[in-house]
């Protein structure tokens, strides 16, 4: 990681290069109206924590390991008998980045992590919300390597939600592609449809 002296590799990329394309593309005409990342949240849910309810501290303590920052214990907000949850049970473990430590895990998620794991073919085009926001989830948890895959006793699933500003799917996309964020090629994806 790096020193917290150092601006992050894909902050300058935003500002030096970034920016302008998307200027260029999008035709802003006011710098506040270009769209940024805004934050990225990440959620790991623990379902066997029904079981034994130290699942989801060792998956928050993961979790911080993952982020760079300290990750929050989830619980339930009321009981359900059928999964039999109680109130205030812990469930899973979340942290929301943003400024540096944000770009910093975008950084890695999308150099080191992604391109580990298995029998992956780019991110979906399709996992936007209307609103410019993009959700993926991560299958195993040990693509990171923050994960000391010896010490690990059990793999969990996370989600990455990246919040950006763009007022469109379409803008988010060109946005999250110029941080090199693997989607498929514009031609492959009207082939496959």
């Amino acid at each position: 990681m790096a020193n917290a002296s150092s601006e992050p590799r894909l902050k300058k990329l935003y500002a030096e290069k970034v920016r302008a394309e998307m200027q260029e593309k999008f035709g802003y005409k006011n710098s506040m109206q270009m769209p940024k990342v805004d934050k990225i949240v990440i959620n790991m849910g623990v379902g066997e924590s029904t079981a034994d309810s130290k699942k989801a501290s060792v998956a928050a303590e993961d979790l911080t390991l993952i982020a760079g920052q300290k990750a929050v214990v989830t619980r339930a907000k009321k009981s359900i008998a059928g999964f039999k949850v109680r109130e205030d049970m812990p469930l899973g473990a979340k942290v929301t980045l943003r400024g540096n430590q944000m770009f910093e895990f975008m950084d890695r998620l999308v150099t080191i992590a992604l391109p580990r794991v298995r029998d992956f073919r780019g991110l979906n085009p399709k996992s936007f919300d209307g609103r410019g926001n993009f959700a993926m989830g991560i299958k195993e948890h040990i693509v990171f390597p923050e994960i000391n895959y010896d010490k690990v006793d059990q793999i969990w699933g996370m989600d990455v939600i990246v919040c950006t500003t763009a007022e469109t799917d379409d803008e988010a996309r060109e946005l999250l592609r110029a941080f090199n964020f693997p989607f498929p090629a514009e031609k492959e994806k009207e082939e496959a449809a």
